[in-house]
């Protein structure tokens, strides 16, 4: 049988089981979301299958993604960092994961939870479109620019308008699997 998927899942199998298992299926958990914003936002100017390729390396780099963990990086620590091949050695990416994990620790700190937070932006439950082609899924949309607002006030970098849609739509804060997609109307999603 020949399954219908998204138009921009392709051929590769590592790509299938992402959108099959974990894209648009709904995350809650704070230390998962903040991995997978750090993670996004390692994405910028490339394709995400390049990340998703690397993500196991990133999470042996960066101690799974643990902000206090990250937080406590030095210079020594990105410089060992840079000459990994495993990830993107880019050092504005790499600083961005440590200025995000001190943004996250003084968020928590002060009493809030990230994933309400994040989930604040969609009403808290995850938001359904109806888009039936890949060319009618947006870029950005209004949540994602407040978010984006919201997350560079708490000192998140790499956190732009389109990371943060990108973002939402793998945590599954909006479903953005074209109609004709067979996780469209997955239950589980």
């Amino acid at each position: 049988m020949d399954v219908k998927r998204c138009g921009w899942v392709g051929e590769d199998p590592l790509y299938q089981a992402y959108h099959d298992e974990v894209w648009g299926r709904p995350v809650y958990d704070s230390q998962e979301l903040f991995a997978k914003l750090c993670l996004d936002g390692q994405q910028a100017g490339l394709s995400w299958i390049t990340i998703l390729k690397k993500q196991q390396n990133y999470e042996a780099a960066f101690a799974d993604f643990d902000p206090y963990v990250i937080a406590k990086f030095d210079e020594q620590k990105v410089e060992e960092l840079l000459q990994n091949p495993g990830i993107i050695r880019n050092r504005l990416k790499v600083n961005s994961i440590i200025k995000n994990a001190k943004g996250y620790i003084a968020f928590v700190e002060q009493g809030n939870d990230f994933s309400e937070f994040l989930w604040s932006f969609v009403g808290g439950q995850p938001k359904l479109n109806h888009f039936q082609r890949l060319e009618q899924l947006p870029a950005q949309t209004s949540e994602s620019e407040a978010m984006s607002k919201a997350l560079k006030k708490l000192g998140f970098n790499f956190v732009g308008p389109t990371i943060c849609y990108a973002f939402m739509q793998a945590v599954g804060m909006v479903n953005d699997h074209t109609a004709d997609c067979f996780c469209y109307q997955d239950k589980s999603n």
